[in-house]
């Protein structure tokens, strides 16, 4: 009996080595951090919205103007950054060039002023400024009317449509990626082979951001803007995040895709600006966002559907980089590994050539 419950316990034990290896082990430890990494991220940078320094311009007789900046730049908390103007006219232009969230256009002959704000950036944003201007402007026995100059569509009333559609092609670009280095092994063979991956996957993105363009464009009607424009912006999201993906696998091998979703899943949707927009979220997400793909990619889509392709140098330029340097690693990476075949063969031809070659004595 004894000997019987050895047996099985040592079969058990082989058994469970053989089921879940080291290798294994290891690798689902890393997949439950990334989940407990997920879950703090999105609710670390989502639980407690608060406006943090969000850009103001001040419209106001000059006697009174740098009272109210003033008074403005002091609210508990620092919700504002107040900058004084001269006229409306440069307001609304700050705000259609996103140089500014909202302005607040003082009437000195009455109790009632004017907050602009631009929804099409994120209703929450203009929520938050109304928020608190309004309350600020009560304390000194004034109140506020809001107009959105720069409204979200109807069919967008959120304004999220951006941050959604961005996300979707950046949820096809890791995919994508993935798909092509673990159909055949995680780390390229060679540099052919990497090129290879890399066109198929620049073919990809210009499918997918034709793809997504036209479904959230003439399709559902949620997003307005240049076709062209998110069309082009869709293409270089998607060849962007797959590039980078591509260029971890060569780093990592397999652990390189969750290295992936750690930069963009985990680090670049909460701080992308999409749910919240970058003056909502705690400082670091604030930070780390438009330099990351989702967030660059967020504010471009919003730029060109809203704001008339306004402010997008910078975010592109981001874009292009994290498309340049993962393309770069992805290459040079597969050209210093050595081709397995070719490695094989000259294996074996050093084997038969020592075999057949005579002996001494």
């Amino acid at each position: 009996m004894t000997a019987t419950r050895e047996k099985t316990d040592r079969t058990f034990v082989e058994e469970l080595k053989a089921a879940v290896t080291t290798r294994a082990a290891l690798l689902v430890i890393g997949v439950l951090l990334l989940q407990l990494a997920f879950i703090l991220s999105y609710v670390g940078s989502f639980h407690r919205p608060k406006p943090d320094h969000v850009s103001i311009a001040v419209v106001a007789p000059k006697q009174a103007s740098e009272q109210v900046v003033s008074k403005l730049g002091k609210l508990p908390g620092d919700p504002l950054d107040p900058r004084a103007v001269s006229s409306e006219a440069e307001a609304v232009r700050k705000i259609k060039h996103r140089d500014v969230d909202a302005a607040l256009i003082v009437d000195p002959r009455g109790s009632t002023d004017r907050l602009l704000v631009a929804g099409g950036a994120g209703s929450s944003l203009a929520q938050a400024v109304q928020q608190v201007v309004t309350q600020a402007e009560k304390a000194d026995q004034r109140s506020v009317r809001t107009e959105d100059i720069v409204p979200a569509a109807a069919d967008d009333s959120r304004g999220l449509s951006s941050f959604y559609l961005v996300i979707g092609w950046c949820v096809g670009g890791y995919l994508c990626a993935a798909v092509l280095a673990i159909s055949a092994g995680a780390r390229p063979a060679n540099g052919s082979r990497a090129a290879i991956r890399l066109g198929a996957l620049a073919l990809y993105s210009i499918a997918a951001g034709l793809g997504g363009t036209i479904i959230v464009g003439p399709a559902l009607g949620a997003l307005p803007g240049s076709v062209f424009g998110l069309w082009g912006l869709g293409a270089l999201v998607v060849f962007a995040v797959g590039a980078t993906t591509l260029a971890c696998q060569g780093l990592a091998g397999i652990v390189g895709i969750g290295l992936a979703i750690l930069i963009i899943v985990v680090l670049g949707n909460p701080s992308a600006g999409g749910a919240y927009p970058y003056p909502l979220l705690p400082d670091f997400w604030q930070a780390i966002g438009p330099a990351l793909p989702p967030g660059a990619g967020t504010w471009t889509a919003r730029s060109i559907a809203y704001f008339q392709g306004n402010a997008i140098t910078g975010p592109l330029l981001v874009l292009a980089a994290w498309a340049v340097a993962g393309t770069v690693i992805t290459l040079v990476l597969a050209m210093r590994r050595k081709d397995p075949t070719k490695r094989d063969a000259a294996a074996s031809a050093s084997t038969t050539s020592t075999s057949t070659s005579p002996s001494t004595e």
